[in-house]
C-alpha cells in the first residue's frame, strides 16, 4: 500500500529526530564505553522499576523474539541474556542499530539487527513467539498499521508486550497547561500538544479504550496506565524540555500525592496482548 507524501515526510522527520539522539543518551556517563552503557541501563531500570516486570525477559528463553525499536539496546541486551532460540531487533535509525550492536558485542552476545519500518516489517507471517516494543509505536505515523504488523508476524498463541503513550497522563496535562492554556490557546487539543511538543513530530497518545481498539485483532488484551518518571518529574524528563521553571517544578512536585491519588494518569500505557 502506497503512503501519502505527507506521511512519508512525517516519517522522515521522526527518523531525523531520533538519528540526532537516541532516547536515553543523556544517561551515558563515564569514560569507558561499556561503563557508559552500564550507567544508562542502571538509570533506565531505576527510573522505570516496573519495566522488567512488564517485559518478563526470562520468558524469551528458547523462543523466537523480536524487539521493535531497540534504541540504545538496554532491553535488547536483557533479551539476549535470556537465551532465546533467536533474537531479532529492528529500529528506524542506523544510530540505534549501531549502538545496540556495539552494546551486545561488548557483552559477548549477538542478535539479528537491522533498520526497518515498523509499519512494514521485513518478516514472514507467524515468524515470532514474542514481540516486544517499549515506547516506540506511538512515534510512527500509522500506529494502527504497525500494530497490525505485530499481529501478522506473531505465531498463533504468541505474545505482544507493547508500551505506548497514555493520553490522560500528568505529562499530557502539564504540556497542555504550558502550550495551550498559558499560551492563550485553551481550545488546543491534547492530541495536538502531544504531536508538537512531547518528543518526535507527530507523537501520539491513546486512551485505554482506544488502545483496545488498536489491538482488537488479538484474542486477549490487558492494558493499564503506569506512572512514569516523566509524570513524577524524575530523571531527564525528555529531549525537548528544560529551563528554570521546570527545575523549580521538579523541586516542589508532590510525588507522594500523585502516587496516591493519580495512579491511573501515567504516561506509560502497558499492553500485553495474545494472538
Amino acid at each position: 500500500m502506497s503512503q501519502s507524501n505527507e506521511t512519508v515526510d512525517l516519517k522522515g522527520q521522526v527518523k531525523a529526530f531520533w538519528e540526532a539522539g537516541a532516547c536515553g543518551e543523556v544517561y551515558l556517563e563515564g569514560a569507558e564505553l561499556r561503563a557508559r552503557y552500564d550507567a544508562q541501563a542502571r538509570a533506565r531500570y531505576a527510573l522505570e522499576p516496573y519495566l522488567a516486570e512488564f517485559a518478563r525477559f526470562a520468558d524469551g528463553r528458547d523462543k523466537d523474539v523480536l524487539e521493535i525499536g531497540v534504541g540504545l539496546g538496554a532491553d535488547h541486551l536483557e533479551w539476549a541474556r535470556a537465551k532465546p532460540r533467536s533474537l531479532t531487533g529492528v529500529d528506524l535509525t542506523e544510530r540505534a542499530i549501531e549502538q545496540a550492536r556495539e552494546r551486545l558485542t561488548l557483552n559477548g552476545l549477538s542478535s539479528e539487527l537491522r533498520t526497518a519500518d515498523a509499519e512494514s516489517l521485513p518478516f514472514a507471517d507467524a515468524s515470532f513467539d514474542l514481540v516486544y516494543s517499549y515506547g516506540v509505536l506511538h512515534h510512527t505515523p500509522n500506529t494502527a498499521r504497525a500494530i497490525r504488523e505485530v499481529h501478522r508476524v506473531l505465531r498463533p498463541g504468541g505474545t505482544a508486550r507493547v508500551m505506548i503513550y497514555h493520553a490522560r497522563s500528568i505529562v499530557g496535562y502539564m504540556l497542555w497547561c504550558r502550550y495551550a492554556l498559558l499560551a492563550g490557546r485553551p481550545r488546543r487539543s491534547l492530541a495536538e500538544v502531544y504531536a508538537e511538543h512531547l518528543e518526535s513530530p507527530g507523537t501520539k497518545a491513546y486512551t485505554v479504550s482506544e488502545a483496545r481498539e488498536l489491538f482488537a485483532p488479538f484474542s486477549r488484551i490487558e492494558a493499564h496506565p503506569q506512572l512514569s518518571h516523566g509524570d513524577l518529574l524524575e530523571g531527564a524528563v525528555g529531549q525537548r524540555h528544560g529551563g528554570a521553571v521546570l527545575s523549580a517544578a521538579r523541586a516542589l512536585w508532590p510525588r507522594r500525592l500523585i502516587k496516591t491519588v493519580l495512579r491511573g494518569h501515567g504516561l506509560a500505557l502497558m499492553i500485553t496482548a495474545t494472538k
